[in-house]
């Protein structure tokens, strides 16, 4: 029986779950598609900003639509093939939703971005300016998932401090490996 069709003790059809009563590890999923999301949304503004004489603002705002898109729908098949390689069967429709609910929130990292070469795109900004406030928003964006992942951490603050620097390196490591790839 699905969860929606599920009924209490008394009777009472449940409600469908809130965001606040999912799972410690559906919120944990959900939180890495949007990491992964702001990483690939960096990377294509990161590219756009530097061919940027070659770029329309119309051509940009698609580009990061589409590449955002596409790592959501690229984390929805993966959770699907996962889940049929070590289940050896089909999510179930409640299953099928909750890959939904996780791959989906990714596509929330490029809200404001979006925002931002829109309003380019219709001659409110420059593009050049637009990349770069797209590309702070999501580097923003990862230092304060860093820096709430590390401070909810019981340790030292000597030791957040470090693990904080680390998370920072490695995300810079990420954006300079990703420019590579680009040949930039």
């Amino acid at each position: 029986m699905n969860e929606a069709a599920a009924s209490d003790a008394a009777g009472r059809p449940r409600r469908r779950p809130r965001r606040t009563d999912r799972s410690v590890d559906e919120q944990a999923e959900a939180l890495k598609e949007r990491v992964y999301a702001t990483f690939t949304g960096l990377a294509i503004v990161l590219v756009q900003h530097a061919n940027v004489e070659h770029v329309s603002a119309t051509r940009a705002t698609l580009t990061l639509l589409v590449g955002i898109v596409a790592i959501t729908a690229a984390g929805f098949v993966a959770d699907i093939v996962a889940h049929l390689a070590v289940h050896a069967a089909f999510p179930e429709r409640d299953e099928l939703g909750r890959m939904l609910r996780i791959s989906g929130s990714a596509i929330a990292s490029a809200g404001v971005p979006l925002i931002l070469l829109a309003l380019a795109a219709f001659g409110v900004f420059e593009l050049e300016g637009a990349l770069r406030a797209a590309s702070i928003v999501y580097l923003v964006t990862l230092g304060l998932i860093g820096y709430v992942a590390v401070r909810r951490t019981r340790a030292p603050w000597w030791k957040q401090l470090l693990g904080l620097g680390a998370l920072v390196a490695l995300g810079l490591a990420v954006v300079v490996l990703q420019q590579l790839a680009h040949g930039h």
